[in-house]
């Protein structure tokens, strides 16, 4: 058990933030190897997601120790090889997540800032379970699906096209046709049946 854990972030020294640091990024590591190329997570991703809050609140905290390789500079995995690699037309970003009220308060407030509304204009939400799924983005050409790809680091993901095609509610055409590449991102709950198939 790492000790450190146990002090809040606030509390923490700056050697034991680099240690902190440190030791957050080699289990992030390790449990995005087992979720991403083994597809065997070890802790649930309630788990996950408090180490990578923690990893952040303490970049948050101390600026300068943020490392090259942390966390808060990747957007899912590397492709693990099972599959050829694609490279997506526009990067494929990540979303954040909300833990307390205040952070939806936070993202509401972004989101009349960028449409150039009122503070007080009201902005419909919606919002449901998190479900564990595969995110991936779908090109169509002329109206025909060409390729289907994982997130993977967010510029290259691996080329998942067969197993997109058996799954019958994925459309392999669609009526509208243009002459760009028209790209559908969405998340499946298919995980296990695409990696599998």
């Amino acid at each position: 058990m790492n000790t450190l854990r146990s002090i809040r972030v606030h509390d923490l020294t700056e050697y034991q933030a680099q240690e902190e640091l440190i030791s957050l990024e080699k289990e992030i590591l390790e449990h995005d190897r087992l979720y991403f190329d083994e597809d065997a997570p070890s802790i649930s991703d309630a788990e996950y997601d408090a180490l990578a809050l923690r990893n952040k609140e303490i970049e948050k905290r101390f600026p300068h120790l943020i490392r090259i390789q942390s966390r808060s500079h990747r957007v899912g995995s590397t492709p693990a090889g099972r599959f050829p690699k694609a490279t997506h037309i526009k990067p494929m970003l990540s979303l954040d997540n909300a833990f307390h009220e205040t952070d939806l308060t936070h993202f509401l407030t972004r989101c009349r800032k960028t449409l150039k509304l009122d503070e007080g204009a009201h902005i419909p939400v919606m919002a449901e379970p998190k479900i564990d799924g595969l995110s991936l983005s779908i090109t169509y050409v002329e109206g025909r699906l060409v390729q289907a790809a994982t997130r993977g680091d967010g510029i290259t993901g691996e080329n998942i096209t067969k197993n997109i095609k058996t799954i019958p509610s994925v459309p392999q055409e669609i009526p509208f046709k243009q002459k760009a590449p028209l790209r559908c991102v969405g998340k499946s709950i298919l995980r296990k049946k695409i990696l599998k198939t």
